[in-house]
């Protein structure tokens, strides 16, 4: 049987307006603590299912290799991911697949890992399991995404020595644990179905962010389409009602689980 575990990589600040999309400043601004930039507080809480002999990682957080820009923008912390796993007895070697929500930087950052004047896939031994479509516009991204995307940076060392899967649509990668593509966020987004007998999760990766964005109207200036991510969460929350299921979110500051049935939707 799966079983499931939070993974902190660390956190990032981010616009907070963008965050929040049309949603107006003056209603969300006494809910949401941010900087003197009105920039918000982001962890990257990522997820690890062990089942047998698969450790299967969601998404890889920032990674170390952002430029002197990036942290000026982000102010990120140090990247916490190895030390997380290492705190859970795991070490980068003993994960066998990696599910990529999708390919913005702060989830496909930690891909690559510097180490001094060199680069090395973080987790040598792990299968990419990425959404076809997903791959294609980060490899070539049109006007809309272009700057949403770093192939070169982050993603051609996986291209050329990486084990990658691209799969497309709803595919179960192992038994108790699907990838499910749903668009929205970006042209390929995909969310993590994890049903065992114990429990259901759905980690919705961008599509509901932070526990704010657990709202239907809410959606983020970054999604290419809002009328898909609104119906993404539509199609979470409905297979979360009918397991009676949780919610795992990956960028809030102070939860990680949510019941569905803690939920006014």
């Amino acid at each position: 049987m799966s079983k499931v575990f939070k993974v902190h990589a660390g956190n990032y600040w981010s616009d907070g307006g963008a965050l929040m999309g049309v949603l107006p400043y003056a209603i969300w601004k006494d809910k949401i603590k941010t900087d003197e930039r009105r920039r918000q507080k982001m962890d990257l809480n990522l997820l690890l299912i062990v089942s047998g002999q698969r450790r299967i990682l969601v998404d890889t957080g920032l990674g170390n290799r952002l430029d002197h820009k990036q942290r000026e923008i982000y102010q990120p912390s140090e990247f916490a991911l190895p030390a997380s796993l290492a705190e859970l007895g795991f070490a980068d070697r003993d994960i066998t697949d990696v599910i990529m929500t999708h390919l913005h930087f702060d989830h496909a950052g930690g891909i690559v890992t510097g180490f001094g004047n060199q680069d090395a896939l973080t987790f040598p031994k792990a299968k990419y399991w990425i959404q076809k479509d997903e791959w294609k516009i980060a490899k070539n991204p049109d006007g809309l995404n272009k700057a949403a995307y770093q192939f070169e940076h982050q993603l051609e060392l996986l291209e050329s020595h990486g084990n990658i899967e691209l799969i497309d649509g709803e595919v179960e990668i192992h038994p108790e644990i699907s990838c499910v593509k749903c668009g929205g966020h970006t042209v390929g987004s995909q969310y993590v179905q994890i049903d065992n007998p114990n429990a259901f999760y759905i980690y919705a990766g961008d599509i509901i962010a932070t526990k704010f964005h657990t709202s239907l109207a809410i959606t983020s200036a970054y999604d290419v389409c809002r009328q898909d991510t609104f119906k993404a969460k539509k199609e979470i929350y409905e297979r979360l009602k009918a397991r009676n299921g949780i919610l795992l979110l990956d960028h809030d500051t102070r939860e990680w689980e949510v019941p569905i049935s803690s939920l006014r939707i």
